[in-house]
């Protein structure tokens, strides 16, 4: 559980307390929309989105990006490492790669994390997260990539604005995923100086029959939308311990537009 208010608590708690938040890998573009060969840089990071909580990001086992040509180009090799603020304002390390879309449409990136061993929960986390660039053009934004497990967007991933329902579908091998649980959960580029019940920070929901979760996205800025499912066990230290898959999407919600008199 997550405590209202973190501040209270003295340094030496933190680390732990953090230890049983949910974590969440995010893949973020510096800017959620560009232009036809102008270079946009990809953050990846791991931690605690709402409460902004970083921790070492692993080295992805994979990162490529989907045109809307439908090509896809491996940006692996691309990846490097940067040293960023984490918990207690401790240098943590985080990854970034460089892009210049060539074309007008959308770009769908897709990153594959290692299974990441989760001490406190006794599991491991083994995540694709996506996440689109629009560029300029509305095409392709709801293609799927073809990954084992992954979720598209039923709703235009762009152009929203506070307050609008979100909806996205999760995909086991290409079929509709029924009863998936799904986290919903706000980012904050720095941390909250008060935090809210739990319940509030982190959002529940499941797929319906046809793998479809709907929600609502109150504020501007980045969202998670993650599901979940069992990936069997995998060997840690001698001992089997469960794997839990998950398809992490990244959708941004613009400002409230202003309205003149």
């Amino acid at each position: 559980m997550r405590l209202v208010r973190l501040t209270l608590l003295p340094a030496a708690l933190l680390g732990f307390i953090a230890s049983l938040q949910a974590h969440y890998n995010m893949l973020l573009p510096d800017k959620p929309g560009a232009k036809k060969d102008e270079p946009v840089v990809l953050t990846y990071q791991w931690g605690h989105p709402f409460e902004h909580q970083l921790f070492d990001a692993p080295l992805p086992q994979s990162i490529v990006v989907l045109g809307p040509d439908g090509k896809k180009t491996d940006l692996t090799k691309r990846v490097e490492a940067v040293k960023t603020a984490g918990v207690e304002k401790k240098d943590v390390t985080a990854r970034r790669c460089a892009f210049t879309p060539p074309e007008r449409g959308d770009y769908v990136f897709v990153l594959n994390t290692p299974p990441i061993w989760m001490e406190e929960e006794q599991e491991f986390f083994h995540d694709t997260v996506k996440v689109v660039l629009h560029v300029q053009a509305q095409k392709s934004w709801d293609a799927v990539v073809g990954q084992g497990f992954e979720i598209t967007p039923l709703t235009r991933p762009y152009g929203l604005q506070p307050g609008l329902v979100f909806q996205a579908q999760a995909l086991a091998e290409g079929k509709p995923l029924a009863g998936s649980i799904v986290e919903i959960e706000h980012y904050h580029p720095t941390p909250p100086k008060e935090l809210p019940p739990d319940e509030q920070i982190t959002r529940t929901a499941k797929t319906d029959p046809n793998g479809i979760v709907t929600c609502t996205l109150t504020e501007p800025g980045w969202w998670c939308v993650a599901a979940e499912r069992d990936g069997g066990r995998r060997e840690r230290d001698g001992k089997m311990y469960p794997l839990r898959q998950r398809a992490i999407f990244w959708v941004f919600v613009d400002e409230a537009p202003r309205r003149g008199k």
